[in-house]
């Protein structure tokens, strides 16, 4: 099964305040006890929404809106792709964040083709997917 691990970092990234040191430190550390132990599949920390954009849809049209996002509540600050056998072992992963105060991990399943109908994912698309991802495989 693959998580990806949300962190939602609180206010202190999006205002520009780097993490301490000491969290710093401690958070490659925990990045290296998940590749270790061969469940890590990627990870990466984000720029604060000052610096991204959102394109949102209407009547079938792009709206491209610049960062910073005032009405966003929750923002992502980073994440890891994770494969592991159950939502209790990612769990115990996540608690293990050596995260601070006002931070949050979200947990969330990663689809796989056999998650939906086979009328919903054909055997055609199925290859397709199969075919993508072993594209994907070779770039890493």
């Amino acid at each position: 099964m693959r998580f990806m691990m949300l962190m939602l970092p609180g206010p202190k990234p999006e205002a520009g305040v780097l993490p301490d040191p000491k969290i710093f430190a401690a958070m490659m550390k925990y990045n290296e006890e998940l590749q270790k132990a061969g469940v890590l599949l990627a990870l990466d920390g984000l720029h604060p929404t000052a610096k991204g954009a959102r394109v949102s849809f209407r009547g079938g049209r792009p709206l491209v809106t610049d960062g910073p996002f005032a009405e966003a509540k929750e923002v992502i600050g980073g994440y890891w792709m994770i494969q592991v056998k159950s939502k209790e072992e990612a769990v115990e992963w996540a608690k293990r964040v050596p995260a601070e105060d006002d931070n949050v991990i979200e947990l969330r399943q990663v689809y796989d083709a056999s998650d939906f109908p086979a009328d919903v994912v054909t055997p055609d698309i199925a290859a397709r997917e199969k075919a993508l991802g072993a594209e994907l495989e070779k770039k890493r």
